[in-house]
């Protein structure tokens, strides 16, 4: 008798392994400019209300969770989007107040600004 690696009875319907704690990490540019750092995010299907970008404790996250797909019943359905998730850790060069971010067409443009740099400054010394 030859052992098979085959279960009696083959399910039908193939569970769905995608879990909803999954994650996509979004693809990024990153550059610098004469008043600080760019950060550029690909977040395709997202929408202005449900882009989260925050720092905490000179760390700086991006959340983001896509758009529901269409309502209609689907034949088949081989791609979904998720949530994206992404986080970077910030030098001491940025200016964590100053940070701001904007999205149009699904790109995320978040502007780091470097703190200013102290200038030497002279000291006038009274005579008394």
């Amino acid at each position: 008798m030859k052992e098979t690696t085959m279960p009696a009875t083959a399910e039908t319907k193939v569970p769905d392994t995608r879990e909803e704690s999954r994650t996509l990490i979004p693809a990024v540019d990153i550059f610098e400019t004469e008043n600080g750092l760019v950060v550029v995010a690909d977040l395709p299907g997202v929408e202005t209300g449900t882009v989260d970008v925050g720092v905490e404790k000179n760390v700086l996250t991006i959340k983001a969770k896509p758009a529901p797909g269409r309502t209609e019943e689907l034949t088949l359905q081989e791609f979904r989007l998720l949530p994206y998730f992404r986080q970077f850790q910030l030098s001491e060069i940025v200016d964590q107040e100053k940070i701001r971010a904007e999205i149009k067409y699904g790109v995320l443009t978040i502007h780091l600004p470097k703190v200013a740099e102290k200038q030497p400054r002279k000291i006038a010394v009274n005579v008394t």
